[in-house]
């Protein structure tokens, strides 16, 4: 009899052996998050750029007339940081080469920077703002927040992208969570490289 117990009890705790290996063989799959999802997405299309153009504008900036080239590059992918500059085909035919998009893999979420140039390379007066992830994740589409501008206005305010390998890729701003300013690129046709963007060499 004790000798049946004994069994049925060891038993046992091979069975709770088991299944605690099996879980942790699981365990890393699990670990990945939404966040590394929408990186492993942008870092899908590393090499490539892209050609897109204005899709909305508020009214009364002039930062686009409308009818410029605009191309992305997803140019640098690290695990933990993608780097992607924004050139604009200027209607007289030159190019602004000043933006590049960072994005940046926390322990919270995601960072998202806007990294301003000069001609030059050296840094623009107005560089490095952004902020991180805010509201309800997903695998395809992020919000940023941006505290200073949300403060300012009590409207909440910031960034969101969308990201559809191998379809599209979508940057803009919103305003209480409604598109303000939107640029859309077409993934399906990757397009030669752009150079490199200014202080980006």
């Amino acid at each position: 009899m004790k000798y049946g117990i004994f069994m049925i009890a060891l038993l046992l705790t091979l069975s709770a052996c088991g299944n605690g290996d099996e879980h942790q063989e699981m365990s890393p799959e699990q670990d990945r998050s939404v966040y590394d999802v929408f990186m492993d997405n942008l870092r899908e299309q590393c090499g490539n750029a892209y050609a897109g153009g204005l899709t909305l504008e508020p009214e009364g900036d002039e930062m686009l007339e409308g009818d410029e080239l605009l191309v992305v590059h997803f140019r640098e992918c690290s695990d933990d940081v993608i780097k992607m500059p924004f050139h604009i085909e200027q209607m007289d035919g030159e190019w602004d080469r000043s933006r590049t998009w960072i994005f940046t893999r926390t322990e919270d979420g995601i960072d998202l920077r806007h990294d301003h140039r000069k001609p030059d390379g050296s840094e623009d007066d107005f560089t490095m703002y952004g902020g991180p992830t805010h509201g309800e994740p997903g695998e395809n589409r992020m919000e940023f927040i941006s505290f200073e501008r949300t403060e300012e206005t009590g409207i909440y305010r910031g960034w969101r992208i969308i990201i559809e390998p191998g379809e599209r890729y979508v940057y803009g701003t919103h305003r209480g969570g409604e598109w303000s300013w939107r640029v859309d690129f077409d993934l399906t046709e990757p397009i030669d490289t752009p150079p490199a963007p200014w202080g980006h060499e």
